[in-house]
């Protein structure tokens, strides 16, 4: 890291002020804050001294998400394989080969278009690159089908990145959270990519490893909330759905792997207990209420365990910058946020999953949660102060 660092040091002066890359300065300082902590410091104003920047930030999220990312990877694959009639025969890493081909390609997407969106607003608007995408890249792919196209994953991309988080700023601007931007985009505008019973398998080979799948064999895989929602019987078990050895979203079934994630980010202090917590609480109760009135199939938490309701509540709701930030506030947020993934996900039958358009919902109220506390605390104290005169 040291030759590293002195080569960044002796090419410095050509992205300064009047070196004839000047106009690149961005990239440079963007790939500079990336490697190293920055030297610079405040020289007046207030500043509070702190371990935590946003790279940190960002990073101890990415090592969050690589639990559920690997399993997603495995599970790709182990849904090839048992479609395919030959899961007994496949050794570990048969499969997790095929489902790491399957799964890298969109990572990569992601991240190019993301990240080369993000490289030339910087560049136009004469301003640093942000960290932010560090984490939106990747969760994306995470929440996506395994046969979505690349070139529409390109498109949600860049969609989220321009009108979820550039247009209001940028990092730590955005009211919306920019991985439920693309979310959504890919749901309403290509909605028989995101759903139905033929895009959860990878149904073609790579290099060799996999089994290219005929089209009975694709079609006949549906989510345990597709089940749901058609009426028919769960045919996944408990195990498999808390393990996450069931069809879905490529991040989004395994809730051990979630939890794993859920415990580093409120480990390091980066998630919100109270939001987290509220979330599930919310999803509760609502399953609670719509199984004892028989309007719902299954228990309440089986709720909480299938779709993408675990992978919501950690990773997605508890985004610092898109959700409540007054403390009362994040019980209320966090509450709603769940409560409407259940209540979409029972009374709306085209829409199985719920968690990311209540996230979404969330995001647009969360300011005037917050904006409700505080002049709600605002009265309070005016009224103790007179009072005490």
């Amino acid at each position: 890291m040291n030759a590293i660092k002195k080569y960044f040091d002796k090419i410095r002066p050509n992205f300064e002020e009047g070196g004839k890359l000047h106009a690149l300065r961005s990239v440079y300082e963007g790939f500079e804050s990336f490697l190293f902590v920055p030297n610079a410091t405040s020289t007046s104003g207030a500043s509070i001294h702190d371990s935590i920047d946003s790279k940190r930030i960002m990073s101890f999220v990415v090592i969050a998400l690589i639990p559920a990312l690997l399993f997603g990877m495995y599970n790709v694959g182990y849904q090839n394989y048992l479609a395919a009639g030959k899961l007994a025969t496949a050794s570990f890493w048969s499969i997790f080969g095929f489902g790491f081909l399957a799964v890298l390609p969109k990572i990569l997407v992601s991240y190019i278009v993301g990240l080369g969106i993000e490289f030339a607003w910087a560049q136009w608007k004469g301003e640093e690159i942000q960290e932010g995408y560090l984490v939106s890249g990747i969760i994306i792919p995470l929440i996506i089908p395994v046969t979505t196209p690349l070139w529409i994953l390109a498109l949600a991309c860049a969609f989220a990145v321009i009108f979820c988080k550039e247009i209001f700023g940028g990092t730590g601007m955005n009211i919306f959270n920019v991985a439920v931007g693309a979310r959504m985009f890919l749901f309403f505008s290509y909605p028989s990519k995101m759903t139905g019973d033929a895009v959860w398998v990878a149904s073609h080979s790579i290099f060799g490893l996999g089994n290219t799948l005929t089209l009975p064999d694709a079609l006949t895989t549906a989510t345990p909330l597709a089940h749901v929602a058609q009426g028919t019987p769960l045919d996944a078990s408990v195990c498999d759905m808390v393990t996450g050895f069931i069809p879905g979203c490529i991040g989004e079934t395994s809730v051990i792997a979630i939890a794993i994630g859920a415990v580093i980010l409120l480990w390091t202090g980066i998630a919100s207990w109270k939001t987290m917590l509220s979330v599930f609480v919310g999803g509760s109760v609502m399953g609670v209420i719509f199984h004892a009135t028989g309007a719902s199939s299954i228990e309440w938490w089986e709720q909480l365990i299938l779709g993408g309701f675990c992978f919501g509540a950690v990773f997605m709701a508890t985004d610092p910058v898109t959700s409540a930030r007054t403390e009362t506030g994040k019980w209320i947020y966090g509450f709603i946020v769940g409560a409407m993934a259940i209540i979409v996900r029972v009374k709306n039958q085209g829409y199985p999953e719920g968690m990311m358009l209540a996230i979404f919902f969330g995001n647009m109220i969360a300011p005037l949660i917050d904006y409700c506390v505080v002049e709600c605390n605002i009265s309070k104290r005016a009224k103790r102060s007179k009072v005490s005169e």
